[in-house]
Order: structure tokens, then sequence, then C-alpha cells
């Protein structure tokens, strides 16, 4: 059992999961809004020895030295190796356990893509991409990153009519097995009509040559946590293809709604599409799981 576990933030945990909290440590305090720095999440944190985090609170190396009690660490989100808000370098190297969370918000965000998509081709909203409606029969999507939400997503494209390619650092059999091309990534960008990037968090993949390369005419869908781009790279494109359109939606646009959000091509939908009641409830017994897990070990 713990002594103490603090949660730095909102981990979009369930109700009825924050309240077990208190089965696994002797005293448990919550907070929900963001740290301003790492002073205020040190201070947070102060002499626990387990730690709650999504992915928007850095726990640096500057933290773990200023909690030196901290013996856990729960991401309540997935953990990237090579692209984490927890310094994991610093933290193995004390010792400190460091548990992610995969798979539980990838049905919701399938379904924000789909709807956003289906309501802007066919104008079922205040906008329309073109003059005439569109299906999603025959377009050419093209999927970057086939991991479980790229795969999932080129699933449900597919079984809506529409002819699906991806890019990956590594080739998908299973996928191309079935009917799911593999393409080099400006190949990719330059046969695509809409593009999705699937890919984990800091994976800048797209600057000036890639937009120059997808032109005119194009949706870029965003689902990974922040930009997958160049920033100027991608306004200077918006500005100069009027018929170019990005959307994202509150994880994707990460920090930068103040300077996204107000261009006319940009179709931003400020919520967290996978923060649903049910993917909640997934984040939720995983995160508890890997507690479990842990303390099972112990």
């Amino acid at each position: 059992m713990f002594k103490k576990l603090v949660a730095v933030e909102d981990t979009l945990l369930s109700g009825e999961a924050l309240k077990k909290l208190s089965s696994y440590a002797g005293r448990v305090e919550l907070y929900y809004e963001r740290p301003a720095d790492d002073a205020e999440t040190a201070r947070r944190i102060g002499d626990a020895d387990a730690v709650l985090v999504s992915f928007k609170t850095p726990i640096s190396k500057q933290v773990l030295e200023a909690c030196p009690n901290i013996r856990y660490i729960g991401m309540c989100c997935t953990l990237y190796e090579q692209a984490c808000n927890v310094d994991l370098q610093e933290a193995r190297r004390r010792g400190i356990t460091v548990l992610g969370v995969r798979d539980y918000g990838d049905e919701g965000v399938v379904e924000y893509a789909i709807s956003e998509l289906v309501r802007f081709l066919h104008g079922f909203g205040d906008r329309q991409w073109k003059t005439d409606k569109y299906e999603l029969t025959r377009l050419r999507i093209g999927v970057i990153g086939l991991g479980r939400t790229g795969r999932m997503l080129a699933d449900a494209f597919r079984f809506l009519g529409a002819e699906v390619g991806y890019y990956s650092r590594s080739r998908k059999a299973d996928a191309e097995a079935e009917g799911i091309g593999y393409y080099p990534l400006h190949d990719l960008l330059g046969r695509s009509d809409i593009v999705c990037t699937c890919v984990p968090r800091n994976t800048c993949l797209l600057g000036e040559d890639e937009f120059r390369i997808m032109g005119n005419n194009r949706i870029l869908m965003n689902t990974s946590i922040g930009p997958t781009f160049d920033v100027e790279a991608l306004k200077a494109w918006l500005r100069t293809n009027d018929n170019s359109f990005y959307f994202c939606d509150g994880t994707g646009m990460g920090t930068l709604a103040g300077e996204l959000a107000p261009l006319l091509n940009v179709m931003y939908t400020p919520v967290v599409a996978g923060s649903s009641a049910q993917s909640r409830e997934r984040l939720s017994q995983k995160a508890l799981a890997n507690i479990e897990a842990y303390l099972g070990r112990c």
C-alpha cells in the first residue's frame, strides 16, 4: 500500500475509480487543474510515493529531484518511449516504476473522425468541402501511422468504401493482406484526398515540402497528441490553398488554439475525442490494474 498518492491534474479517471484510489494509499490528494510549472507540480506531489498524471503535465528531472519519495508513476495515457512527458531515463535511474495505459480512447477517436468528415463532405453542418456533396466512397484516404488508432480508422474508412493507403515506419503485412496499401510518405501525400495523422506525440512529419506535395483541395486530420507538422508550414499551406482544411480535436490542437483556431480553414472541435464515458471506464480499469499489478509485486 502507498503512503500517499497524488493525481497532479485531471486524469480523466471515472468517479468510481477515483474513490477506489483510497484502497491503495493511506492518503489521496486529487487535483484537476494543470499545474503552472515544475515548482507547482513538485509542491502538489510533496512527500507522496505514488503519482498519477495524464499526457499534459511534465514530470521532469527537476520534479523527480524535488520529490525523492516517489516510487510509482501511473500515466493515465499511452506511454511513448520517445515522446513522453515523464523523464523516463531519470525515473528509471532512481528505481521508479512508470506504467502507462494503451488502447482506451480509440473508438471515440474513430467516431470523431468519421462524424466530422461525413458532416463536412455532405454539408450536414454549416460548411461543405466542395460545391458537390461527397461520400467517403472511392475517396483516397492516407493514414500516417498504423498503430491501433490508425488501423481502426483505416478499417472504418474501408468499410465505408474509401480507398485507403498508409505510411508507417514499419510495414504492416496483415494490413496489406487486407487491401490497405503501403506508400512512401510523399507518394501517399500526393495521392490522398484526405490525410489522417495517427502518430506518437512530438512526431513531426509534415513540413514545407510535404504541404507543397499535398497542394489544394485536401483535408488534413490530426488524431495525434499535439501537432504532427511544422506550424508555420501548416499556416502557409492553409493561406495559399483556400480549399484545403485542417481538422483536429482538443488533443490534436494542444497549446496552439490561440494561433490556429481563428484561421477560417481550421475545423477545430474543442473537446477530447477519446473522453467518452466508455473510454474513461476503459482508462480507469487499466490504470487501476497497473496500480494493483505494481502493489502485488511489492
